[in-house]
């Protein structure tokens, strides 16, 4: 059974992490501090230290629940989708317009140097692996249908990763293209030529 003081740990080392999800959405890492996460937590600064190493240690804790509330969001935006093509389209667009929603966790995830984050190998696996952990199970789906080897929908996946990440970076940086329709155009006809590539 938990006692009432794990409890209120749990509860004071949500509030850091809460806190330090809503900096990293709102104004980036480069406003992550040890203090600012205290004051928009509630605490002394020097109290952090009684649950968190440092301010990367809470920074890699909020990399691994934003890349949950992504897959999250992207599996419920594709849920009606039958798995395959059709579900591997729409979970790789919703996680391109988690990205939009937030381009802050986009900064954090493709623009930021890791070793500002802490846990550099964890980090690079967690990002890297997000859009493969998504559309996993429909390239499965794709390949046992269309007789691919495992070394093609290798291809396939890794070229959506660097195709989407590029495209939504031009977007989110460059606003190239010019328009969110366009941008959505751009990326589903590139879907497409993945899809149709590993037919």
């Amino acid at each position: 059974m938990t006692s009432k003081k794990e409890i209120q740990e749990q509860r004071v080392r949500g509030y850091f992490i809460a806190a330090t999800k809503e900096i990293l959405k709102s104004e980036g890492l480069k406003s992550v501090s040890v203090r600012n996460i205290a004051d928009r937590a509630g605490y002394s600064f020097a109290s952090l230290y009684n649950y968190f190493k440092d301010a990367k240690e809470l920074v890699f804790l909020c990399v691994k629940d934003f890349r949950e509330e992504c897959i999250a969001y992207a599996q419920e935006k594709a849920a009606s989708k039958p798995a395959g093509a059709k579900h591997l389209k729409a979970v790789t667009l919703a996680y391109l317009e988690y990205f939009i929603q937030y381009p802050g966790i986009h900064d954090l995830f493709f623009n930021e140097k890791l070793s500002d984050i802490g846990h550099t190998g964890d980090t690079t696996s967690l990002v890297v692996s997000l859009l493969e952990t998504l559309s996993e199970s429909d390239w499965q789906h794709i390949a046992k249908h269309e007789k691919l080897s495992g070394k093609e929908v290798g291809h396939r996946q890794s070229a959506l990763l660097l195709g989407t990440t590029g495209i939504l970076s031009l977007y989110l940086n460059r606003r190239y293209p010019a328009t969110y329709e366009a941008f959505l155009k751009q990326a589903g006809n590139f879907i497409d030529q993945q899809i149709n590539q590993a037919k």
